[in-house]
């Protein structure tokens, strides 16, 4: 089990910023690599962007490329995901998840584990 904590929700503004960061417990933090999801209100939860075990090689949703940065600080088991919002941004749960298995890094069912979720909340 790799217990995942996310936190730093909260409102946002079209043009404003916002850093969520994810913390895990255990040892093997640097094993894994790291996702970002969100879900809005009645929607499928959909992939955001992905790191890998180093921080060497991130990906991200079309949606919010050039916008959001995924990094990760192995020493203190946090990923983070900067949001620079340069335009009305999407109401909804960011959640974190790990895996350790190959896969689709953009898919759900790639990652082992996942936290409770933080609340974003799109600001007019």
């Amino acid at each position: 089990q790799v217990p995942l904590v996310e936190s730093g929700g909260g409102l946002v503004q079209a043009g404003g910023s916002l850093r969520l960061s994810c913390a895990a417990s255990g040892r093997t933090f640097s094993t894994y690599y790291m996702g970002w999801f969100r879900q809005a209100p009645g929607t499928e939860r959909e992939f955001v962007a992905y790191i890998n075990w180093s921080g060497g090689t991130t990906s991200y949703a079309d949606s919010v490329k050039g916008r959001f940065t995924i990094s990760r600080d192995n020493a203190k088991n946090t990923v983070y995901l900067q949001m620079n919002s340069r335009k009305p941004e999407v109401t909804a749960v960011y959640y974190c998840a790990a895996g350790v298995r190959s896969g689709r890094v953009g898919v759900r069912g790639t990652y082992d584990y996942w936290g409770q979720g933080t609340q974003v909340t799109a600001s007019a």
